[in-house]
């Protein structure tokens, strides 16, 4: 099966509604879990990575029930009881780099385990860094499967890398269950700090003290704490919505996109500023809850961007960067290659449709086209190189066609339907939609 795009033959309309943030929706879920009573958490999502934690959590044995549009978490008050040998992370890495650690607070041993080609993921770090804060974990080859020990860690002085903010977000949520006070040095460069910024402030919204030296390379956080119940509103995911709106800034549109809660406060709400400062003529409604767009096509200037702090959104911007004006250049993306897939790599494909790219082993450099041609390519499984390819179809001359197609179900299941309902014809099938029509 393949994923069918062929180009928009009219000017995008309609309006979608953005989907909750997978991000603020895994911390929530997990705080949530390890507090003393009820937590209802508002905007429930179907994404299938944030599905992987509510399975694997229940798994450990935490009540989570739908209620009305999200979900009641009844805590475990500080620890888990597993109703199985064997917890599966599915394909979710921030599902595994979170609950690799807290897994420990069990009150017996389980094996952590994925799906099989989960096993490459990088995780030796991360497993080094827990064993340092007094973990038991048994493993071979620094990748799953793991098994994970009951006892609550020790602390101290624990070293990690700054390449992935997960690791070190990992940390943090386990620290408050330690012993002794917890201190959190980063080496080396640090990458994704808005991830590292939102890991905080979800904490401190459970009651949980935690602090973050100025330059954002320490954190302290002190023993023996436990997180408070209480109510969370997810806000919208932005990440999400960076699709429409790029498919938007290629096209002739008039598209207006709702959130039933405010899109402030999400981790790559700077790439906004970007897409404004490259000419992109967008409005966020005063009160937080909608973005419109009524543009005449002309694609973006070019320009430096540095994606150290936006690794998730490389593969959307490689597509705007490839039609944008003159000379672009993504800035400290080598990190980016140990995510879903090697995202450089997956995105170079877009060679094969025309497009001008160059990469340094740090930085990817774009000539922008006039024009994009469609082809046959991979999206490597990685739900988020599918939709930036798809949205760049929706550009060329010809049908592209992307393997993997059911992919982007990993984090924003409506995807094809908004496209479709935009004016995008892409479908799973040899058969492409009218468009203007859901499948």
């Amino acid at each position: 099966m393949r994923l069918l795009v062929a180009k928009a033959q009219a000017p995008l309309q309609g309006e979608l509604t953005i989907p909750p943030s997978k991000y603020h929706a895994h911390r929530a879920l997990m705080l949530a879990a390890l507090a003393d009573g009820e937590t209802v958490i508002t905007q429930r999502t179907a994404a299938r990575h944030v599905m992987f934690t509510v399975q694997a959590l229940r798994a450990l044995g935490v009540r989570i029930e739908s209620a009305g549009d999200g979900w009641r978490v009844v805590g475990g008050g500080g620890g888990f009881s597993p109703r199985t040998d064997e917890v599966s992370m599915g394909s979710s890495g921030t599902t595994l780099y979170f609950l690799l650690g807290l897994a420990a607070l069990g009150d017996r041993p389980v094996r952590i385990v994925g799906q099989r080609y989960f096993r490459r993921r990088p995780i030796g770090p991360l497993l080094r860094a827990l064993k340092r804060m007094g973990l038991r974990l048994e493993y071979e080859g620094q990748h799953l499967p793991v098994t994970v020990y009951p006892g609550r860690p020790t602390g101290g002085r624990i070293r990690i890398d700054g390449t992935l903010s997960q690791w070190i977000s990992g940390l943090l949520m386990l620290a408050p269950y330690s012993v002794e006070p917890t201190t959190i040095e980063v080496r080396g460069e640090l990458n994704e700090q808005p991830y590292l910024e939102l890991t905080l402030e979800m904490m401190r919204q459970f009651g949980l003290e935690v602090s973050a030296r100025e330059d954002w390379r320490e954190f302290y956080v002190p023993p023996n704490q436990q997180p408070r119940a209480g109510e969370v509103k997810l806000p919208a995911d932005l990440g999400s919505a960076m699709f429409g709106l790029a498919a938007c800034t290629l096209h002739p549109s008039k598209v207006t996109f709702r959130s039933p809660t405010t899109i402030a406060g999400h981790p790559e709400a700077a790439v906004l500023d970007n897409l404004m400062a490259a000419g992109v003529p967008f409005r966020i409604a005063e009160d937080q809850h909608s973005i419109s767009m009524d543009h005449d096509g002309t694609p973006p200037e070019g320009g430096p961007l540095d994606c150290r702090d936006i690794p998730d959104m490389v593969p959307i911007l490689s597509v705007l960067a490839s039609r944008a004006r003159g000379r672009s250049a993504l800035g400290h993306v080598a990190h980016v290659r140990l995510k879903e897939s090697d995202r450089v790599a997956s995105m170079l494909q877009l060679r094969k449709m025309g497009a001008r790219i160059e990469f340094d082993g740090n930085d990817m450099t774009f000539e922008g086209v006039r024009q994009l041609r469609g082809a046959n390519l991979s999206s490597f499984n990685d739900h988020r190189v599918l939709m930036a390819l798809a949205v760049a179809g929706s550009t060329a001359t010809e049908v592209t066609e992307l393997s993997y197609p059911h992919a982007y179900r990993i984090s924003y299941p409506e995807f094809l339907d908004h496209m479709n309902l935009l004016g995008i014809p892409a479908a799973v099938s040899r058969e492409m939609p009218a468009v203007g029509q859901a499948r």
